[in-house]
């Protein structure tokens, strides 16, 4: 049963009910020595608080997408033993029961392997598209998560149907890839034996470009991300302006980089956006929103990056909520101003 199921969930709620509705029916009706009835009556106290806590945690767990799997939560998810995947001219993807397509593969410049899930939009296999070329953007997820958290959480594809029926976005081709392949978090750099960004900049594209049809050329390339993934979007654009042409970073994490994640101050430094901006602007389009409540991606970051790129080619469009948290509930209220820009700034289909 999957950790982040309904079917779970519903399993949970049932059998603290049942334990509440047990505790209630037999508190006065043990039977017994005094000391043995009150130790099942903490007993039955017990099992009513593990299974009322279980609910909480798995509502907060589904929420904002912390552990993807059973896996995950038992800390078996070991990057070192990470399953080699086939490379790209040989991998496979295979149609999921939601109408998605799903591979596992080996980039041959990074030699990392992960998961990436991907959607069309409808005109992809109409008659009259046969012949058109699709922007595509790349859907970054958080860490922990998954690019599943897109669609357990993340309301994909169907939120992104919605602003395309209301005309607010052109069709995108959604590839969903694993930020962090094997387990290991970089915030998309490329690090001593763990090429996270060349796995995203040139992998991923190569992929996504060989087995669909596609535009070609930072026009029709872009990112979209929350929270790791935010910055990520926000950092891939700068530093490989010739294959994303535009970025879209939700809630990101701090832009001046993450000391839990790269150690070395010099490093975190020279990688971060907010440095990248000033010393290395490029003719990219960048979008970055939060919530003015969210404690791990507070605005000033966002503001800081908006000054630094005055004036420079990078175009900045920020946008601060007046409330939410950093959880699924803003990043989806922020998707028809995100998908907005992206295709304000990125090629329609051609063909």
């Amino acid at each position: 049963m999957s950790l982040t199921g309904t079917s779970f969930f519903v399993v949970l709620i049932a059998a603290t009910t049942l334990c509440v509705a047990g505790t209630m029916l037999l508190w006065s009706r043990l039977r017994g020595p005094h000391t043995l009835r009150w130790l099942l009556r903490l007993l039955m106290i017990g099992l009513c608080q593990l299974t009322a806590i279980s609910v909480v945690a798995t509502w907060i767990n589904n929420d904002y997408g912390l552990y993807a799997s059973w896996d995950d939560l038992l800390g078996r998810n070991t990057g070192a033993v990470a399953m080699p995947g086939p490379p790209a001219d040989r991998a496979k993807f295979t149609n999921t029961d939601t109408g998605l397509l799903d591979t596992y593969f080996r980039g041959k410049h990074s030699t990392l392997s992960g998961q990436v899930i991907v959607w069309t939009p409808p005109q992809y296999g109409q008659p009259r598209y046969r012949h058109t070329r699709f922007p595509v953007v790349l859907l970054l997820h958080g860490v922990p998560g998954s690019p599943a958290s897109w669609l357990e959480h993340g309301g994909m594809p169907q939120d992104f149907q919605q602003l395309m029926t209301a005309g607010t976005s052109h069709p995108f081709i959604l590839a969903m890839p694993v930020v962090d392949p094997g387990g290991i978090d970089t915030d998309c750099t490329d690090q001593p034996n763990r090429k996270v960004a060349t796995w995203m900049s040139r992998d991923v594209p190569e992929l996504i470009g060989h087995k669909f049809r596609t535009l070609t050329g930072p026009k029709g390339w872009s990112v979209m991300g929350f929270s790791t993934g935010g910055f990520c979007a926000a950092r891939l654009p700068l530093a490989y302006p010739k294959v994303f042409g535009a970025g879209a970073a939700l809630d990101p994490d701090p832009l001046t980089g993450d000391k839990g994640v790269i150690t070395d101050p010099a490093v975190r430094r020279r990688t971060s956006p907010t440095y990248m901006v000033t010393h290395n602007p490029v003719p990219v389009s960048l979008f970055l929103a939060t919530s003015a409540e969210d404690r791990l991606s507070p605005p000033r970051y966002i503001e800081q990056f908006a000054k630094a790129a005055a004036g420079t080619r990078v175009r900045a469009q920020t946008l601060v909520l007046p409330s939410g948290g950093h959880n699924y509930n803003t990043w989806t209220r922020l998707y028809p101003a995100a998908f907005n820009f992206l295709s304000r700034h990125t090629d329609a289909p051609k063909g």
